[in-house]
């Protein structure tokens, strides 16, 4: 925003300074000059033109600390302003390094604590939390391209074996070429679904979640009967604000999640549903390989995958559990990954309740 040409804030408080020093001097000076005028003193010899002589006398005495004042004031108020305006002056030239992308630089204010410092370390938090996001956003792109770019890679490698060589199984590569492509789309939806979800463009009403995972067991529940996967569903009815299509999402992610990443064969997962005062619970377990807390800390990032899982055509593309957290964030709730003792997994996502509906004004009952 282009702005006109102002007084610096340092010039501003040393107006101040100065003026307040001048208007307590002048106080100070009417008051002595009230006294000497209304008080007789013993032993003064009062003449005819006592008032005047004690002007001419009085005045020139006045004009000299006034103007002492005045000096005294801009030469103190600049030193003083500067001095107490010295952590901005930190504060803006770490906001001009952040603004030309220079996001390691830390004010680090020092001295006890006031509103100065106060600020200059929220900045420094922004700035930790900005520099951790870019970083996260850089590896986000830069994986998103390596998956985007491994399926096209598979497709062109695939078209080329078909040119070199005519005989070549039609079928077979029409089947192959689709799956590849499949995979790819699925990616591409997965990712704007992410953006779609961090950004927060959508729409909020109720949801019940216990009917969310209902409808999530019912659709995967082929899925689960092909890897022997026994899926068990229980809880009561969640209640939450949000939007219907993004909990389902992370309801099937989570449960789709569960049964790829389980016991090759014999394996559970349970699907509770649960209320507490001012929050709901979704909770999804699973059996499987036994997972260290350090590994379960870093599923939710993009593109990262546990170890030891099963490898199918249904794993996916790395962002299930990405998107369950970014749908979560979105509907401020937390997200909760814990490994179980027997193996396996326990993922709890807790979302706010619905604030209790007032009752309407003059509803109570009168005698």
């Amino acid at each position: 925003m282009d702005r006109a040409p102002g007084l610096s804030v340092r010039l501003k408080l040393t107006l101040s300074y100065a003026g307040f020093l001048m208007v307590a001097g002048a106080l100070l000076l009417l008051a002595v000059w009230v006294y000497l005028n209304r008080v007789v003193h013993p032993g003064l010899i009062i003449v005819p033109d006592y008032r005047y002589a004690v002007l001419r006398t009085f005045a020139p005495t006045a004009a000299a600390v006034l103007a002492f004042l005045l000096v005294f004031g801009l030469l103190g108020g600049w030193i003083l302003a500067g001095r107490m305006l010295a952590p901005l002056t930190r504060i803006t030239d770490a906001t001009r390094l952040a603004t030309n992308g220079s996001l390691s630089h830390r004010i680090r204010l020092p001295g006890r604590n006031d509103e100065f410092r106060e600020l200059a370390d929220a900045f420094d938090t922004m700035l930790a939390q900005l520099e951790a996001h870019v970083a996260e956003q850089r590896r986000f792109a830069a994986n998103a391209s390596h998956e985007l770019r491994t399926p096209l890679a598979i497709s062109k490698a695939l078209l080329d074996v078909a040119r070199t060589d005519p005989n070549h199984d039609t079928a077979e590569l029409i089947d192959r070429l689709h799956v590849v492509n499949t995979r790819a789309i699925d990616l591409t939806e997965a990712l704007l679904l992410l953006s779609r979800a961090d950004q927060r463009s959508f729409s909020r009403e109720p949801v019940d979640l216990s009917l969310m995972a209902e409808e999530a067991t019912e659709t995967l529940l082929p899925l689960a009967e092909k890897h022997g996967v026994t899926i068990e569903t229980r809880g009561d009815i969640t209640p939450t604000i949000g939007s219907p299509a993004l909990l389902l999402q992370l309801t099937t992610n989570l449960v789709h999640n569960a049964i790829v990443h389980n016991l090759p064969e014999q394996g559970t997962v349970w699907v509770n549903t649960s209320v507490r005062p001012r929050t709901v619970v979704l909770t999804v377990e699973n059996t499987g390989a036994t997972l260290t807390p350090q590994l379960a800390s870093t599923l939710t990032e993009p593109f990262q995958r546990g170890t030891e899982r099963m490898r199918t055509d249904h794993a996916g593309v790395g962002l299930g559990l990405a998107i369950v957290k970014t749908i979560t964030q979105a509907h401020d709730g937390t997200l909760t990954l814990t490994p179980r003792s027997g193996g396996g997994m326990r993922v709890t996502v807790e979302l706010p309740a619905p604030a209790p509906a007032r009752a309407p004004a003059g509803s109570g009952s009168g005698s």
